[in-house]
């Protein structure tokens, strides 16, 4: 497989269901991972079934955010033009047509780029080399037998005394792999010549009930009868049940939807643990977080019996009842220390949050839905679908209801993402319009900071700032205090602008709210806020502190767009403290991740289109093109904003463990941080090594914070210990 994957750019596994096909994509796949410079990614279709999201299916496999109003597969284009994956594309046959016309446009734009599809049907495009997936020769068959069942029944041996029922037992499951791991399953208790016997009682059974079926599917649907029979009522119960769930789904979703009428929430975790040693659920991980699925084959099987069983509805219900609470539960709780993890769980329920969206019944619990998901849309690269989905349940629920309240903002939010401003001020007109009528004042607060950010990037400076004073104090008015946040840093980028002797203090007070929530998204924005704040005030040394700064708490968040903002900034802000190369650097990586995203720093207003031309302009000319372009290509080769980042603060990417800094090791610090080091190991308090260096404390807390993670230390006496063993001659600087 390797070698025909060398030779051609599109092959396609085909076979029944059953025979193997996703299992030998994932070992081709683990055995190509260092053949691909931009690495090996699996893309799951089974949870797919509007072939329109086919292409969001890539993107979100890839970690590409979605943020623009243009088709996903046009963005997917421009995302791997520049990059030479393997792709693996995996239950292709119910999206044929979609995953066509997808692997077509994407192999067109990317030359470097490779794709492997498992699928019961061929794509039937130009370029497609087809590999037929064939049942187990005979003793392959019997040894799959042998390594299943010694699994869950160690003492099992195949003798000459049963060797010929095993071949058997295995011919009649015509070689298929699932059906042998069934089987397996089920001689935990039997024997081999008991399995037998009732294998040939249930082909007869389903052969009199279906004549025009292909035998293999025949085998096949004997097992999965067979199994669902031998499983006990609660095991058969939680099948069924969990059968609303698409693709996978956490513990804690399955208690909250398959519990009562016969099986209690604390049987839950037993059941399913039962049912994984039958290998109908199969224990995987996503986002860093253990999860259950079941194949697809095994899971519509249950799907059907849920539907004879006429709970189908209720579990539906009850599927989008829990999913409605847990986004809501985030949000509400989205000021505070665990955002990364919040996104992690939203971005692994992904396919049940939309199978939520799509059945959910009642369009105002879907258009609650649709707001309450407001984060993962607007923080989690989801803003394409986001919009899609409120346009949609919008237009499903026009009652002027407290839902259609908070979905309106949110659809103006994600609007002024998109840079649509004519959609986000018709959004933003009714939402004003009935959040008074309401008496809703987190509604209006909302209004009136989003009006305020869509007056600063339409350089209306003044305006903004009148708009967004309003909203920052209307905030503070409710429970949603935080909000006042945004509206203070947005208001500092326009008192900047606009040279008002405030926005110091402004910036000051949205890090203090942040601070006081310990919320990272917030304070990286406040943090960069200041930068911009220092550096157009003159401030080089605290505005390159605070850029950092701010970058540091970016990292793990996938937010292309304000990391690369953040990183045109600290260009800006090296080239004019003289580092011309550094800067052209800097400029190269956010350059990568504009291009990926298919923006470019104009969205965010002309005033910061004039400040990239100044850097870049004065970079060309002390460098000259050549050494100009040599640089970008270099800030450019990094992937994605974690790299970014990393390259950024002159660290390397850790997948495993964070680096410590020995003796041995050069100093990876600055000569302003090793001095700040120095005096951190004499004892000195932020404010005392502000008052010895002449800088502001906020600026020092900012030095032994890179400091810290620099050198992966969680305490200053770490950096005590580690500037005491090394000795480094302290680098005096003037203040």
């Amino acid at each position: 497989m390797r070698r025909r994957l060398g030779a051609t750019r599109l092959l396609t596994l085909t076979g029944m269901g059953g025979v193997g096909k996703t299992r030998l994509a994932l070992e081709v796949a683990a055995a190509s991972a260092t053949d691909f410079a931009d690495r090996v990614w699996l893309v799951d279709l089974a949870p797919v079934w509007d072939p329109s999201l086919a292409a969001n299916a890539v993107a979100s496999a890839l970690g590409m955010p979605d943020l623009g109003t243009r088709p996903v597969i046009d963005q997917l284009a421009v995302f791997l033009a520049h990059r030479s994956p393997l792709i693996v594309l995996d239950n292709c046959e119910h999206l044929v047509e979609a995953c066509a016309e997808l692997a077509h446009a994407l192999l067109s734009a990317s030359p470097g780029l490779r794709v492997l599809t498992t699928s019961r049907r061929t794509l039937g495009i130009g370029g497609e080399h087809v590999f037929a997936v064939r049942p187990l020769a005979p003793d392959d068959a019997v040894e799959l037998l042998r390594d299943r069942t010694t699994a869950v029944r160690p003492e099992f041996r195949i003798t000459d005394g049963n060797r010929a029922q095993v071949l058997r037992l295995c011919e009649d499951l015509d070689g298929l792999p699932l059906a042998i791991e069934l089987a397996a399953s089920r001689l935990r208790t039997l024997t081999v010549d008991e399995a037998v016997n009732r294998l040939e009682d249930r082909f007869g059974l389903l052969a009199s009930g279906s004549r025009v079926a292909r035998p293999h599917q025949r085998t096949l649907r004997a097992l999965i009868d067979w199994s669902h029979e031998l499983c006990t009522l609660a095991e058969r119960l939680l099948w069924n049940r969990l059968s609303v769930f698409v693709g996978d789904f956490g513990l804690d979703a399955a208690e909250a939807v398959c519990a009562g009428d016969g099986i209690g929430r604390d049987e839950v975790l037993d059941l399913l643990d039962r049912l994984v040693v039958q290998s109908i659920v199969v224990p995987t991980e996503r986002e860093g977080l253990p999860r259950y699925q079941m194949l697809e084959t095994i899971r519509q099987y249950g799907r059907d019996r849920l539907a004879e069983s006429g709970q189908e509805q209720r579990m539906l219900q009850r599927h989008h009842a829990f999913y409605l609470a847990l986004a809501e539960r985030i949000a509400d709780g989205w000021a505070g220390p665990g955002q990364q993890k919040s996104l992690a769980r939203l971005s692994a329920e992904h396919a049940n949050l939309r199978a939520a969206l799509d059945r959910g019944g009642d369009p105002q619990a879907v258009l609650a839905l649709a707001a309450a998901l407001r984060f993962h849309w607007c923080e989690g690269g989801f803003l394409g679908e986001g919009r899609r989905w409120l346009d949609h349940a919008l237009a499903a629920a026009p009652e002027p209801s407290p839902a259609r309240a908070r979905a309106l903002w949110v659809a103006a939010w994600v609007a002024v993402l998109q840079h649509d401003h004519a959609t986000a001020y018709r959004w933003l007109d009714e939402a004003a319009e009935l959040g008074e009528r309401l008496d809703d004042p987190v509604v209006c607060a909302h209004v009136q900071s989003l009006r305020g950010t869509l007056a600063l990037f339409s350089g209306r400076m003044a305006e903004a700032v009148s708009l967004l004073e309003e909203a920052a104090a209307a905030h503070m008015g409710t429970s949603e205090k935080i909000g006042a946040v945004y509206a203070l840093i947005t208001m500092a980028t326009a008192q900047s602008h606009l040279g008002d002797p405030r926005t110091t203090q402004t910036c000051r007070q949205a890090l203090a709210l942040a601070e006081a929530h310990d919320e990272r998204l917030v304070r990286a924005h406040a943090q960069w806020a200041l930068g911009y704040d220092a550096w157009r005030r003159g401030d080089l040394e605290e505005a390159a502190v605070m850029l950092r700064s701010a970058l540091e708490n970016e990292q793990g968040f996938n937010d292309y767009v304000r990391v690369a903002l953040m990183l045109e900034q600290l260009a800006w802000v090296t080239g004019e403290g003289g580092d011309h190369k550094g800067a052209g650097r800097l400029l190269g990586a956010a350059r990568a991740l504009w291009r990926d995203t298919d923006t470019s720093i104009s969205a965010l207003g002309p005033h910061m289109v004039e400040q990239h031309d100044r850097c870049e302009e004065e970079t060309i000319r002390v460098l000259g093109p050549a050494a100009y372009e040599n640089a970008l290509a270099e800030g450019g080769r990094h992937r994605g904003p974690d790299e970014a980042i990393a390259y950024a603060l002159h660290t390397e990417v850790e997948p495993t463990a964070t680096p410590t800094a020995t003796a041995s090791a050069p100093s990876p610090l600055t000569p302003r941080e090793q001095e700040v080091a120095a005096l951190v190991a004499e004892g000195m308090s932020n404010r005392q090594i502000a008052s010895a260096l002449g800088r502001s404390p906020r600026t020092v807390h900012g030095h032994v914070e890179n400091i810290l993670a620099k050198l992966g230390f969680a305490s200053r006496a770490r950096i005590a210990s580690w500037w005491t063993a090394n000795q480094a001659p302290t680098p005096r600087t003037t203040p």
